[in-house]
């Protein structure tokens, strides 16, 4: 059996994670050159954002309900707030990976990142003095 390279072969032993800026073993990233630490700000970001589009989906099937089907007294509210509680969850879990998938899709850097500084080559303040 012969070993075959890996993607992290044809990398160096350390890499700057594409979502933080931040230098990382190569080890620690993933194929898309995201930290773990990355990876889970962008799930936490995703869920908040699933809850509003949950609520959202949520009213429009409430509103779609009371339009159409016109539910009167006789039926059970609890079962009516049952149901779009559950919708409320089931769109916000079903939009949070929606959510998640499209910023790995889109591989941008983090709102939260910021660049390296690197040293200002006209900088002369720094060498070292006669």
């Amino acid at each position: 059996m012969s070993e075959a390279p890996t993607w992290r072969d044809r990398f160096p032993e350390e890499v700057t994670c594409i979502r933080c800026l931040e230098v990382k073993p190569a080890y620690d990233l993933d194929r898309l050159l995201w930290c773990d630490e990355c990876k889970a700000l962008a799930q936490a970001r995703a869920g908040r954002m699933s809850w509003g589009v949950g609520v959202a989906i949520a009213l429009v099937a409430a509103a779609w309900v009371w339009v159409t089907v016109r539910p009167s007294a006789d039926l059970i509210p609890g079962a009516w707030l049952g149901t779009f509680l559950a919708t409320v969850w089931v769109a916000s879990r079903v939009s949070k990976e929606v959510i998640y998938g499209a910023m790995r899709f889109q591989n941008r850097r983090a709102v939260e990142a910021t660049p390296p500084a690197f040293p200002d080559p006209s900088d002369t303040s720094r060498e070292p003095q006669n």
